[in-house]
């Protein structure tokens, strides 16, 4: 008898799997899409080139790309320190990681904004010693990412460590490799996709977050307002179709922006001999 080569149970849970897509995410998003056909394309043009819409685009995907950056740097330094290294306390600084998951967002915004306002714990000692506001600018949205994007990027990089057959290491030592040489041509490469991986889903989760932002950006137009702010703020006002324009803008930015760097990440699989 001839097999199928589907295996068994495909058909119903692809189905489901379409279904559930559909549902929550193809019919919101073309409800976006045909929301904002009602506009003629001067309107839309005149809606998303204004100066303080521009502003706020700037704000949202510039903090986030930044936030997203420096997430990825302390994130691979974490997610190394848990693989390789015992110590005391590992597994209470391993379930901290977790926090901001666990943490609802606009308390996290709060106790941000509460330790670095001007007057809090480390602004005070920020502004005295270095001159450096935090709160109510753009470095405080570059903070609370941080501290959103952080997670994204450990638990990303932390199971393909722990997967890596540090035989390679041991070999291109052995062939006389530095400890630099083992770190960038033999362990990084391997490593870089899902360090990839990680930086563009804590990018993604800064350009759509809320809640933490809200309380210590300070949210002044041109300055520190940022996109998702503007569009609550024009659905208020029952500006509706300004909303939609902006919203649909920015997923499509966002669209674009994720397929580039899944793009990067098939090409750094390729070549680092992982497909």
């Amino acid at each position: 008898m001839t097999q199928s080569n589907i295996m068994p149970g495909f058909r119903p849970a692809l189905a489901y799997t379409l279904f559930y897509l559909t549902l929550v995410v193809l019919i919101p998003l073309s409800t976006l899409v045909f929301k904002s056909l009602h506009l003629g394309w001067d309107e839309y043009v005149d809606i998303i080139t204004n100066n303080r819409v521009v502003s706020s685009f700037r704000v949202s995907f510039g903090t986030s790309l930044i936030a997203a950056l420096v997430a990825g740097v302390f994130g691979f330094v974490i997610a190394w320190v848990l693989v390789r290294y015992p110590f005391p306390g590992k597994r209470f600084l391993d379930a901290l990681i977790d926090l901001p998951f666990a943490l609802p967002t606009a308390v996290a915004g709060v106790i941000l904004a509460t330790i670095f306002q001007p007057s809090g714990m480390l602004g005070k000692w920020l502004m005295g010693t270095f001159g450096v506001q935090v709160a109510y600018k753009p470095l405080g949205i570059v903070v609370a990412l941080i501290f959103i994007g952080i997670p994204f990027v450990v638990r990303t990089i932390e199971p393909v460590l722990q997967e890596f057959d540090t035989t390679m290491e041991e070999a291109a030592s052995s062939l006389g490799a530095t400890r630099l040489q083992v770190f960038t041509q033999v362990i990084f490469p391997n490593i870089f996709p899902a360090l990839l991986t990680g930086v563009s889903l804590a990018f993604a989760r800064g350009v759509g977050e809320y809640g933490s932002v809200i309380f210590i950006a300070g949210n002044l137009p041109y300055v520190s307002e940022i996109v998702p702010l503007l569009i609550i703020t024009k659905l208020e006002q029952y500006q509706y179709a300004g909303a939609t324009a902006i919203a649909l803008t920015m997923l499509l930015v966002s669209f674009l922006l994720l397929l580039i760097v899944n793009l990067l990440q098939l090409w750094a699989r390729r070549r680092s001999g992982q497909i």
